[in-house]
Parts: C-alpha cells; structure tokens; sequence
C-alpha cells in the first residue's frame, strides 16, 4: 500500500471511514484541484512547458466520447511522468499552435526532432511550433497505409464472393434445387476464407500458425493479387525496419516503389504517393530511428 495506488475506498476500508466521503473529500479540499492554475481551461487544452525536451511525440488520440485531442509527449520520459508537454482538444492546426506558442520561443527553439503520422496538420503544427526541429514520419503510420492496401483488395474480393455467393442462391431457388457451397481444403467457403484471413494478411509469414499457413496458400491460390500486394506490404515492413542508414533505405525504398508502379495496384496508390510526397521525413526516420 505504501508504494502501490489504491482506491479512496480500500484506502478507507483500511482505517473505518466512509470510502465515497474521502473520495470527495480529496477531490474537493485535499488535491488542491480548485486551486489550480489550469483549471479553468483544464476541458479544452493542458500545457506543461517544464516537460519540454529535445526529442518530441506529436500525435492525435481519442479520448472520452470520441473526441480528438492533439498530443504532445516527450519521448525522454518514455510515457512516465514528466512526459505529457500538451493535450490540446482537436486537430485543427491554427488551434494548436496558438496554444503551443504560450511555451517560450527560446525553449521551443531547443527541439531537435519531432515524431509525427503523415497528416499536413501535423506538420504544419511542428514546422511552425518547432522551427529547429527535424521532421521524422512514424514508420509504424507509413506501414499502416500497405496493410491497409492489402485489406483493400481482400475486402474486395470478399464482396465479389458475396455476391456471386447470392447469385448461386437465387439461381438454386430458380431452378428449385438445394444449393450446397463448395468448400475448400480447410472447410471454408470462398467467403469464409477471404474473412477469416483478415488478421494472417497482418502477421509476417514466420508468426502464421499453422492452420493459417494453409488457410493463407489457399487464398493465394485463389487470388495471385492478394500474394503480391501482402508480398509488398511485407517488403515495406522489412526495408523499415532492417534498413541501418538512410542511403541504404533510400535506394531500396526506390526498388520498392518501382515495384508497387509495376504491379498497378489501385490501392497502393495511396502508400505510393505519400512516400513520393513525404519521403525526406520518412527518410529521417534512419537517423535515430524514433516513433511514436
């Protein structure tokens, strides 16, 4: 109890008196809330500037109610105390940066590198808050965007199958017979496989189980196109996080994207440009390597 949390109520289980009292009691008189210097504005934005360090985290969370607020951490503290530098309600960036500029130039000036995802608000908030610092996109943002090239061309298929399965239906209604699916090697249908392998397309081929071993050489068998753009997401995801210096990853970040060019993916487009439009920061990632 000395040096773990407990609850007012334990706390008061411990000594005889009336835990939910104590819990008002603290909250009103005994944590010095009602007095504090941010109270006021503590709902829409919080700013420590003693928190500020060197190297900073920039990124946007949802809270209560859906809500987004912009964060911003000091990665020194590595997410203990004296990590939070600001939580600032919204994304909008005129909004950011006025509060963020409460924190004096001189100390703003001091920052040498900002961690940041791929969104123009978010550089635009640090180009402006931090002018010193060194952009770095997220690599773990810029993987995002394949696995979510791959799941594209998965969840599209998967409704092709759905359909056709509907056609198959309608068709065995028509003509009055029993329509029976046709299953595959591991007992799925086509529309089962392309549901259930949703999370295997996440996982690197070493980390599959077994069963989704096989479930995955089905699905390849069937659709050559989800092979090659999971082939990609994962070549991605080895050139992030293999590459030791930014020449080298650059060269085969290169290769990569001549790749993605060749397989006419529509739904790399995305992964694509973003790294034509954002590939100076992405390479700064090299440098130190940091994330968020």
């Amino acid at each position: 109890m000395d040096s773990s949390p407990i609850s007012c109520k334990t706390l008061g289980h411990f000594f005889g008196v009336d835990g939910k009292r104590l819990e008002e009691q603290y909250a009103s008189h005994l944590s010095g809330f009602t007095d504090w210097d941010q109270l006021e504005h503590a709902e829409n934005w919080l700013l420590f500037p003693e928190n500020l360090g060197e190297y900073l985290s920039i990124d946007e969370t949802s809270l209560s109610q859906g809500e987004l607020y912009t964060v911003l951490t000091n990665k020194a503290a590595k997410g203990k105390k004296g990590a939070l530098v600001a939580i600032i309600k919204g994304t909008e960036s005129e909004s950011v940066i006025k509060i963020l500029s409460r924190i004096q130039v001189g100390l703003r000036r001091k920052v040498k590198e900002v961690t940041l995802d791929l969104a123009p608000t978010m550089s635009r908030i640090v180009k402006r808050c931090f002018a010193n610092a060194e952009l770095v996109s997220d690599r773990f943002h810029v993987q995002q965007l394949a696995t979510e090239g791959v799941q594209e061309i998965r969840i599209r298929h998967r409704w092709e199958a759905i359909e056709q399965e509907n056609k198959e239906l309608e068709l065995a209604k028509t003509v009055k017979k029993r329509w029976v699916p046709e299953l595959l090697g591991n007992g799925d249908t086509v529309k089962q496989l392309l549901a259930r392998s949703r999370y295997l397309l996440f996982k690197r081929e070493a980390n599959w189980t077994p069963s989704q071993s096989h479930r995955a050489e089905l699905l390849f068998s069937l659709y050559p196109d989800l092979e090659q753009a999971y082939k990609l997401s994962q070549g991605l995801s080895i050139i992030l996080s293999t590459s030791k210096d930014r020449i080298v990853a650059f060269k085969r970040l290169a290769i990569w994207y001549n790749q993605v060019e060749a397989a006419g993916f529509k739904s790399f487009n995305t992964i694509s440009r973003t790294i034509q439009n954002n590939y100076e920061t992405i390479l700064n990632y090299f440098t130190n390597r940091s994330t968020n």
